[in-house]
């Protein structure tokens, strides 16, 4: 049984160095980690002056932050994290001064606790914990959560035999949605729901090291052969593709308009005031020939911040600051607007994109998903692509964000902190923004000489029929610059055990088709068409992918641990042996050299899932 348990938040310790040179303006550095010493990387620290935020910044991946260029003044320094008690204290920073001690108030397992923390010069030091090792686990509620979150049924692909059914033809997928949505779940102690579990998504938030693309090509092929971890008996083959990484140098002008839901349910700190902290973090990034807008809608829509150059940031800035929540939700006005104003500032050969930040909880106006999806699909037609930025939680409605997303030629990301909003707006904005191909579609021809059948792991709501892979009027994935996209077929080779094969009886009218001879030593083919963002002609390609099999690479063997952990989280009717010991195994041996820390985090994740896995089963004896 899954529950809907919040588990109690350890605290959290910060430690602040303040430079204190007379004239100059005052820096902080400093350290977040958990009462065990662990670095929290993520965490939100805010500082405000008077009421007015004055600066947020991220940790990163040693937990480490800096905030630089303050003047004298007391603030308020806030430091949140999804899962963790947030952390209020006042800072006074003077120059040359000695600095009194500071009191600290934390709350632990509902007992409050004062910390006074002494201070140095030149340098002061406020270091803020819960002073003890009193860390009792929250009490159990008894009932769930109320949540009107919603996310479509997720009915996994079963294995099917290559002599019936040679094609297996789907849309690429690079949204990421699903990962940061199941690490919200995760660091809050909470199971996911089995729907909000999509395995491709789990797998494509990695990046993984395949060859450049050559020359003339938007991305590389790279396929690869080994063992199924979680079933011996059975092969496990990837293929993956690459497109070139774009630098904000070289990036085209771009056009954007952000599309706000400032409705009433996007007041908690997770949602509207999130999005402003991420949106000011990719200001920081504009250029002179870049324009920004942006479009709110509530009951109403309205044009809070018209075309405006990126080099006039404080008056973006400002526009930013002033948004605030409440109303009800009219989406379909909103869109409407955001595509006019970007229509109207249209740059020929560039970066043409509406921006929608949202939960998804549309109830004014045009509700019906089908009729918001339609609109959606008649609007790109102008050009203008679609990126959706979901967020929020009991009421976060997944399935309407991530069709909007396909029908826009955009991608669907989930923010559960403002370093996920970080990673897709500022980091890898040009995966985001940039797109180098669109209606990707790939299309594997089994030998059945060789696969006796095949499962594609995840991307069930991309499938395609046979036939939509060579017509072009049949809208497919999109790839932007930088993308990584990675599948995953399990294999039941040839001559292998076929108890997991679909059985029909044998065909009265006609004999069953036979392997043509001259192709033993291949696998499978893998075709590939897309079109170039400003085309309607579709260009293929293919590739041969040889029946060898190999030692997992780090590729292979760690999208084999994204992949194994994703089956026990949607207890998956295909995942055999696996077990999260393994998906640990798999993920330690193959993290490769992690310079952003995601795959240790992710590690860190597994290790939290089986605790709660366990404690679930625990709960249901």
């Amino acid at each position: 049984m899954r529950t809907s348990v919040r588990s109690l938040v350890v605290c959290v310790l910060v430690v602040l160095f303040v430079g204190a040179v007379s004239g100059a303006a005052l820096s902080i550095r400093g350290k977040v980690v958990d009462s065990a010493g662990a670095v929290i990387p993520g965490a939100t620290v805010e500082l405000t002056l008077n009421g007015s935020q004055v600066k947020t910044v991220v940790t990163n991946e040693k937990g480490e932050f800096e905030v630089s260029g303050l003047g004298p003044g007391e603030y308020l320094i806030t430091v949140s994290l999804a899962g963790f008690r947030t952390l209020t204290q006042n800072l006074q920073l003077r120059e040359g001064t000695m600095q009194p001690p500071l009191a600290f108030m934390l709350d632990v397992g509902g007992v409050a606790e004062t910390v006074t923390v002494a201070a140095s010069s030149p340098m002061l030091q406020a270091q803020m914990s819960g002073g003890g090792s009193r860390h009792e686990r929250a009490p159990r509620p008894l009932y769930p959560k109320f949540s009107t979150a919603a996310y479509d049924p997720i009915k996994e692909n079963g294995f099917k035999r290559a002599k019936d059914a040679p094609l297996s033809t789907f849309s690429i997928d690079v949204d990421t949605a699903s990962y940061a949505n199941v690490r919200r779940f995760l660091t809050e102690g909470t199971l996911p729901p089995a729907d909000a579990v999509r395995l491709e998504e789990l797998i494509n938030y990695f990046h993984f090291d395949y060859a450049a693309p050559p020359d003339g090509r938007p991305f590389s092929v790279t396929t690869e052969l080994g063992r199924c971890p979680w079933n011996d008996r059975h092969q496990l083959a990837l293929i993956g593709l690459q497109s070139r990484p774009i630098s904000l140098e070289r990036t085209p002008p771009r056009n954007l308009v952000f599309l706000l839901d400032v409705s009433g349910s996007m007041q908690p700190p997770n949602r509207l005031p999130l999005v402003k902290s991420a949106m000011m973090q990719l200001t920081d990034t504009l250029r002179e020939e870049d324009r920004v807008a942006i479009v709110v809608y509530a009951g109403a829509s309205g044009l809070a911040l018209p075309s405006t150059p990126g080099s006039r940031r404080a008056e973006i800035d400002r526009a930013i600051q002033e948004l605030r929540a409440g109303g009800s939700t009219n989406g379909a006005a909103g869109i409407n607007l955001a595509y006019q104003i970007a229509s109207e500032n249209f740059v020929k050969d560039g970066i043409n994109r509406v921006i929608l930040a949202t939960d998804g909880d549309f109830n004014v106006g045009v509700t019906s998903q089908g009729d918001l999806v339609r609109l959606i699909e008649q609007k790109r037609e102008s050009g203008i692509f679609l990126s959706v930025l979901g967020v929020g939680d009991d009421n976060l409605k997944d399935s309407t964000m991530e069709k909007l997303a396909d029908a826009g030629n955009g991608n669907y990301s989930y923010l559960d902190s403002l370093l996920e909003a970080r990673r897709v707006l500022v980091k890898e904005a040009g995966a985001t923004l940039a797109t180098v191909a669109k209606d990707v579609k790939i299309q594997i021809e089994f030998n059945p000489a060789r696969v006796q059948g095949y499962r594609l792991i995840g991307y069930e709501n991309r499938v395609l029929a046979s036939e939509d892979f060579k017509d072009d009027s049949k809208d497919a994935g999109e790839m932007g610059a930088g993308h990584t996209v990675t599948a995953l077929y399990e294999i039941v080779p040839a001559g292998a055990d076929g108890g997991d094969l679909p059985s029909v009886d044998p065909l009265k009218y006609q004999a069953a088709p036979a392997p043509i001879a001259g192709h033993g030593d291949e696998l499978m083919t893998v075709k590939m068409r897309y079109k170039a963002p400003d085309s309607r002609r579709s260009v293929p390609m293919s590739v041969a992918v040889s029946a060898a099999v190999s030692p997992s690479s780090s590729n292979l063997g760690f999208a084999a641990a994204v992949a194994e952990f994703g089956m026990l989280l949607r207890d998956s009717p295909h995942k055999a042996n696996a077990s999260w010991r393994q998906v640990t195994e798999l993920a330690e041996r193959h993290r490769g050299a992690d310079a952003d820390g995601y795959r240790a985090e992710f590690i860190r994740l597994a290790g939290v899932a089986q605790s709660l896995t366990r404690r679930d089963s625990d709960g249901a004896r």
